[in-house]
């Protein structure tokens, strides 16, 4: 499994929230973090790529093999939505993920004042739009962990 996303956007406290189930202090990603998870009885080798546009072009270097995909997307960032949107779009239409199921998180819901909800991440990035992977959307928070059960299970009952 893969952990991709824009820099900032939480992957890492949400990898170890996962793990762990506490909130740790994270620094940025340069290169990757791996941890093997055990989830429903399933294990998973996680790889958590760091985000940053100059370790992007790498993430297809990770894709074979790879069962499922978390997308973390920053809810608060309306400025680089539409980033995430490329960048998703460019993961989905990689020949090397079609058997793949993407669980986007749609992170930092914690701050309702300021994120955005589902429903417009959905739009905002033309989720609707993608037809040749499996995928689902899911409100999260790296920091609470509202919504990780959730993306995990929908993980692991696609990834049978």
């Amino acid at each position: 499994m893969l952990i991709l996303g824009l820099d900032s956007a939480g992957k890492t406290t949400i990898l170890y929230r996962i793990a762990s189930g506490e909130t740790i202090m994270t620094v940025p990603t340069i290169g990757f973090n791996l941890e093997e998870l055990e989830y429903n009885q399933m294990k998973f080798k996680v790889w958590d790529l760091g985000g940053q546009e100059n370790l992007r072009p790498y993430w297809r270097c990770y894709y074979s093999g790879t069962n499922a995909i978390i997308f973390v997307v920053d809810s608060c960032d309306r400025e680089r939505i539409e980033l995430a949107s490329k960048e998703l779009e460019i993961i989905s239409g990689d020949n090397n993920l079609q058997k793949t199921v993407i669980a986007i998180f749609a992170n930092k819901q914690d701050d309702k004042k300021h994120c955005m909800s589902v429903e417009e991440i959905t739009e905002k990035m033309k989720l609707s739009e993608i037809k040749n992977v499996t995928w689902s959307i899911f409100e999260t928070s790296g920091v609470t962990g509202e919504g990780l059960k959730e993306g995990m299970e929908w993980i692991a009952s696609h990834c049978k």
